[in-house]
């Protein structure tokens, strides 16, 4: 916003903004592979992201003054490092005058400094069991289950998603200082209970793996639709999960809710160039351009699906949820939509991970294959309950549903409100160009 006495920024700022800019794009791409690597390196989860934060702060600086390096990333990386062996050397001779101390208390009792961590020695043994992915290693880490499960979600979004304390919040409806306590909370922990940075053992992997497709499911969740800022689309982070999810179904073939969330990744996304127009605006749905839509990777979510029910165990909630994403992936319109079945897909979804969100979407397939009388009724029990207060969903598709039935004031007070609440531009706009079109007169 401007000044009413000047320029928006002053000329050194105006000059800082590329450096500014470019720290900013090149830690949102890479971030999680250089904490990874750094936590890798220290063998310290905390201290790798405080020191890559350092890197950050000296990037603003350098980067301004000496232009964009070649390899900003591995800049960025090399600072961090730097940083983390001065670290070192700092524990170290505060380790020896320690020492010094005990052994001037107690005779004969010495304490010996820490030192740099040497590079790792893999690859001279072949381990066919070894997982060599930081990122996925940085997962595996943040769902060990020492550390709670809010606590989980809370640290896996901030380091490997990059998401702000602020944009954490507004996701789970919690208060900021909530979400940073859990995110200090979970890094002491860790610490405490000296967790290993790596992917474990295979014996190990089943133990953290429920944890770890939670915390997958919501770095994508975050990507297909981000709670807040001027893009309907994260398609960085959605990607990114993907790609771990492929490497979590190498690592576990034989556990078909992994096949069940990588499905619901892959048919998800294949909806993507559809879902935004040329300057970025949404798509509803029923004006998507179906053509659009990635078959292959439609494909892939098929094939994972059938992978999944394959097992024989029936599918959990990541498979039921990629299932009623296949019937929305094979229809030819809206209309044609299986929306039955999806009903029914729903009902089990909400015996097996009972949550309001899947009450809403529910009601939302019962409006479109039953109509939108017993929708409303079962929308204003989650109203009643207050399960989702706070949210912009549940205003979202009331205002929909009134809408349908013809009751155009309550429908546009509705959709008023959900505007108000989104924290997304692009999903506030299709939400006020919707009341707006409600208007009276």
């Amino acid at each position: 916003m401007a000044r009413a006495d000047g320029p928006a920024l002053s000329p050194t700022e105006q000059a800082a903004r590329p450096a500014r800019r470019a720290v900013e794009a090149v830690w949102r791409i890479e971030s999680p592979r250089i904490v990874g690597a750094l936590a890798r390196y220290t063998g310290d989860f905390a201290l790798a992201e405080d020191v890559a934060q350092e890197a950050v702060a000296e990037a603003l600086v350098a980067w301004d003054r000496d232009g964009l390096p070649a390899n900003p990333a591995v800049w960025l990386l090399s600072a961090a490092r730097r940083r983390a062996i001065d670290a070192f050397r700092r524990r170290s001779a505060l380790d020896a005058r320690y020492g010094l101390l005990a052994g001037q208390l107690a005779e004969g009792q010495t304490t010996t400094g820490a030192a740099v961590p040497p590079e790792r020695a893999d690859g001279l043994l072949w381990d066919p069991d070894r997982v060599d992915d930081d990122v996925l290693a940085l997962v595996f880490t943040a769902c060990h289950p020492v550390v709670s499960p809010e606590a989980r979600i809370a640290l896996t979004l901030r380091v490997v998603a990059g998401l702000t304390s602020e944009e954490i919040a507004r996701a789970f409806l919690v208060p900021v200082a909530t979400v940073q306590a859990r995110i200090t909370r979970a890094k002491k922990t860790i610490a405490a209970a000296a967790v290993p940075f790596e992917v474990p053992p295979a014996d190990e992997r089943r133990e953290r793996l429920a944890a770890v497709l939670s915390v997958l499911y919501v770095v994508f969740t975050e990507g297909s639709t981000a709670t807040s800022g001027d893009s309907l689309l994260r398609t960085d982070l959605a990607r990114e999960a993907i790609r771990l999810a492929r490497m979590l179904v190498a690592t576990l073939p034989g556990e078909p809710e992994a096949h069940g969330l990588l499905a619901l990744f892959e048919l998800t996304a294949a909806r993507f160039p559809a879902r935004t127009g040329p300057d970025g605006e949404a798509i509803l749905l029923e004006d998507q351009d179906r053509r659009l839509w990635d078959r292959s990777a439609i494909r892939r979510g098929t094939a994972a699906l059938e992978r999944a029910q394959a097992a024989g165990r029936g599918l959990g909630p990541y498979g039921l949820q990629a299932a009623i994403a296949a019937c929305h992936a094979s229809a030819p319109s809206v209309e044609e939509t299986d929306w039955e079945r999806i009903v029914l897909l729903y009902e089990a979804l909400g015996r097996v991970a009972p949550s309001p969100v899947v009450e809403l979407n529910r009601a939302v397939a019962v409006a479109m294959a039953v109509g939108p009388a017993e929708a409303l009724g079962m929308v204003d029990e989650l109203v009643v309950s207050g399960r989702l207060a706070g949210s912009h969903l549940l205003p979202g598709v009331r205002g929909e549903l009134l809408a349908r039935l013809g009751r155009r004031d309550e429908a546009r007070a509705e959709l008023e409100l959900a505007a108000r609440l989104c924290a997304n531009d692009r999903e506030r706009t299709v939400l006020v160009r919707k009341a707006a079109a409600l208007t009276s007169g």
